[in-house]
């Protein structure tokens, strides 16, 4: 019985292991978006709502909209150059920020006078289809051609408003003109307010395909941004994100000068970039100029034959072109080149006296791994 219980449990064990584990109760894995909603959940794009559901079938506004496909395109912490006023949004609105990088990207189309954004409005399918294909770079096709197309599938083709008939072309000839499964003849259903599940597919659909074809705006955005500068050899590059590891070595330029004979441990101190940090492959992870911050850990007079001088720095802080703030660790001692025979000297009868002037460079050696956007310098926490 022994035995028998011991393989049932480690049945139990290794099915439980193996389940995949959903995001939402209310969406299994046999749900038709199960995948994108699951998807899109872990890359913080969509969340549930507080009693842990998602509520597949509720509606989403153009405001929670413009919202996920900012973040779905990871164009959060892009710089907006012009904003659009809108009569009905203020600088105050939670979402303000995303929709005009929605604008700025061309995902939304706006006059440049000022008119309602609408956004406690449900998005319709349509409209949120069109901000889908507006990420991209496609071909142009002719109302007719994208009428040719639809028809052949959908049954409600000639009631498509016209404003969407080729942005529902170009989707179907993309394969990502989203219609909820049905055994009847699919419906296009444009005017309809999109439910959350069909917003999580319209959303992947449009980063899978802008990965290969995006707009103009979002290619120079979404492009990673390379330069000369100091090369930081063991950095890690996956994808669009760099990874500066623990133990990396790099230099920081003092803006005040420091002393082993006149400065005091807990001294604060600012530094900065001289250069860019960047890859082998030159892509850039630190831009030059940004501003580190510390404090001096370690600070002892050199006395003749007592000691060596000792001058020891304790970095904590990043502050990035993007005037973001973030921790940034690192230890960096200060020690004079010397060759063989002053070596010999400074061990023999010490004495030596350290001091960096303002603009000088000390090498600080970083505690922990840091993180960074190449496309536009964001440090992710």
């Amino acid at each position: 019985m022994k035995n028998i219980f011991k393989i049932a449990f480690s049945t139990m064990v290794l099915s439980c292991t193996l389940m995949p584990a959903l995001a939402f109760p209310d969406v299994d894995s046999t749900h038709w978006a199960s995948k994108q909603i699951e998807e899109l959940s872990e890359q913080g794009v969509i969340v549930g709502y507080p009693d842990g559901t998602f509520k597949p079938d509720d509606n989403v506004t153009r405001a929670e909209f413009a919202t996920m496909a900012i973040k779905a395109l990871r164009q959060e912490h892009a710089n907006v150059a012009q904003t659009i006023n809108f009569q009905d949004i203020t600088p105050e609105h939670w979402a303000y920020d995303s929709i005009q990088k929605a604008v700025y990207f061309d995902l939304i189309s706006n006059s440049d006078k000022a008119e309602n954004f609408r956004p406690d409005d449900s998005v319709s399918r349509a409209e949120s289809i069109t901000v889908a294909v507006n990420a991209l770079t496609t071909e142009q096709i002719s109302p007719y051609k994208a009428k040719e197309v639809l028809a052949k599938k959908y049954s409600d083709t000639d009631s498509i408003p016209d404003y969407f008939l080729i942005p529902a072309g170009k989707a179907e000839i993309l394969d990502m003109l989203v219609t909820i499964p049905t055994t009847d003849k699919a419906k296009i259903e444009a005017t309809r307010p999109a439910t959350r599940a069909e917003v999580a597919a319209i959303l992947y659909e449009m980063v899978e395909q802008a990965k290969l074809n995006p707009n103009a705006k979002l290619a120079e955005a979404m492009r990673k941004k390379t330069g000369e500068g100091y090369v930081i050899d063991n950095a890690i590059v996956q994808g669009s994100i760099g990874l500066i590891p623990a133990g990396a070595v790099i230099p920081v330029e003092l803006t005040s000068y420091i002393s082993s004979q006149s400065s005091k441990a807990g001294d604060l101190y600012v530094a900065k970039a001289p250069q860019n940090y960047i890859t082998k492959e030159k892509f850039i992870l630190v831009y030059e100029g940004s501003n580190l911050k510390g404090q001096l850990l370690d600070v002892r007079a050199g006395k003749w034959f007592v000691r060596n001088g000792v001058l020891v720095l304790d970095n904590a802080l990043l502050i990035t072109n993007n005037d973001q703030t973030v921790a940034f660790q690192g230890i960096g001692e200060v020690k004079k080149d010397r060759n063989w025979f002053m070596k010999f000297v400074r061990w023999a009868f010490k004495g030596e006296k350290l001091d960096v002037p303002a603009e000088g460079i000390v090498y600080i050696k970083l505690m922990k791994p840091l993180k960074i956007d190449l496309t536009n310098g964001w440090v992710i926490e």
